[in-house]
């Protein structure tokens, strides 16, 4: 098999691949040509780096361009992309690829100082087909090993030129790209579905922690009442956080590293309206054994009591997304009577409905930067709050649609982990198409 790959698939470089046209390989203009003071509102749009990603399923992200005039854009034709054009970032993420396609809104784009363009022959290679090579692995290091400068990394035109790619001939690369972008196209239905998903649960606690909803069997025939936090139901109450917390208690100063030790520690920045990101873990340090009093176990609701002014107070549950965690000084864990609160499960999405949110915002203090929400002013936050078998109804139904949004993300995941597997066989031809 690889004898035969080795026939049928040729290693060329990219000069050799470029379009015959004129600046079919292209850097953007000078720095200085096309700087800031020349952005406006509407014209002709600009790639920025903040366009291009260096994750294979953003190909080009329209959003946030900046524009400069056409008679400005007509000075740098050479540095002009249409669909079919890969974009490379030259200087800082050099990793970053992009690819204008058909979802592109725009039929013309410059490139900045900061980007390189590269126009293929259609009659040698597939556009498509290179951006998946240029997107996989084995190519990103490539990229990432050939890098110049010190502090800030660049990949200049002159290396893309003579970079070396193997490809197949072109009927199968056409066909690696179409099997890739039927993955593609799947991630994009399942994001598209999760965010859907997030969207009806969203509406739905709103509804629900509010009273405009009521679950069967909790109707109230006696109507609704007015409060300092708007109209709740006649047989819901108000209480302070005061009345239906037990205790808080701040977590260790733990000094930490990215290095896994046998200790995770969740920090501030783990910390979503509901959930934890376990993604970026840092662990405490080997020779610091841990205060067992900050050990997380299954339901105990972590709220964040420093950050910058838009991400301070934010609370979630933790649900043993990793063994023998602990947790840091800005983060408090809260403990509710029982008498008043259901469960952490409740109380979870309690704090995180939008009124709750918007009062916690209030009481913050400190800077954009830095900012805290201090224990005397968090015990003044109102809460509506319905009778206790109301509550766990509530956390049932709204448990039941994380759990149906986690087993979306699951399979997501699933399906971008396959996606990374057949990259990694499709384009070294391990795995033959045609």
């Amino acid at each position: 098999m690889y004898n035969m790959v080795a026939k049928q698939w040729k290693e060329i470089t990219v000069e050799d691949l470029k379009a015959p046209s004129n600046n079919a390989l292209a850097t953007g203009p000078f720095g200085s040509s096309i700087g800031s003071r020349f952005f406006q509102d509407h014209g002709f749009p600009v790639i920025r780096g903040s366009n291009l990603s260096n994750d294979a399923l953003i190909r080009f992200n329209d959003h946030g361009l900046v524009f400069i005039s056409e008679e400005k854009a007509a000075e740098f034709k050479r540095s002009i992309v249409r669909k079919g054009d890969l974009i490379f970032t030259c200087w800082g993420t050099i990793n970053q690829v992009g690819l204008i396609d058909d979802t592109a809104k725009h039929l013309e784009y410059v490139i900045s100082n900061k980007q390189m363009k590269f126009t293929p022959n259609p009659n040698k290679a597939d556009s498509l087909f290179l951006y998946y090579l240029f997107s996989s692995s084995e190519v990103q290091n490539k990229l990432r090993n050939q890098s110049i400068g010190s502090s800030v990394p660049g990949f200049n035109l002159g290396q893309l030129r003579a970079m070396c790619l193997k490809v197949p001939p072109l009927p199968e690369q056409r066909a690696i790209a179409s099997t890739l972008r039927d993955v593609d196209v799947l991630l994009v239905a399942l994001d598209h579905l999760i965010a859907k998903k997030r969207d009806i649960k969203q509406a739905a606690m709103q509804e629900l922690l509010t009273g405009k909803r009521r679950l069967p069997g909790f109707a109230c025939s006696k109507g609704y009442k007015q409060t300092e936090v708007g109209l709740i139901p006649e047989n819901w109450e108000i209480r302070s956080a005061s009345s239906i917390l037990n205790k808080g208690r701040l977590g260790g100063n733990y000094p930490n590293q990215d290095k896994e030790t046998n200790y995770p520690l969740i920090k501030m920045g783990n910390i979503g309206r509901g959930n934890i990101d376990n993604e970026k873990i840092e662990y405490i340090i080997d020779g610091v054994v841990p205060n067992e009093m900050d050990r997380l176990r299954y339901g105990d609701l972590l709220f964040n009591t420093r950050n910058t002014l838009d991400l301070v107070g934010k609370v979630a549950v933790w649900r043993d997304e990793l063994p023998l965690a602990y947790y840091n000084s800005n983060l408090m864990r809260l403990e509710f009577k029982p008498d008043e609160i259901a469960s952490t499960f409740f109380a979870n999405y309690a704090f995180n409905s939008t009124g709750c949110i918007s009062r916690l915002r209030e009481i913050a203090t400190g800077t954009t930067s830095v900012a805290a929400i201090y224990t005397r002013d968090l015990l003044k936050i109102p809460f509506p709050l319905p009778p206790l078998p109301e509550q766990h109804a509530i956390a049932t139904v709204l448990s039941d649609m994380d759990s149906e949004i986690a087993a979306l993300e699951a399979r997501r995941e699933k399906t971008r982990a396959l996606k990374q597997g057949m990259m990694q066989e499709l384009l070294t031809g391990r795995i033959r198409l045609v």
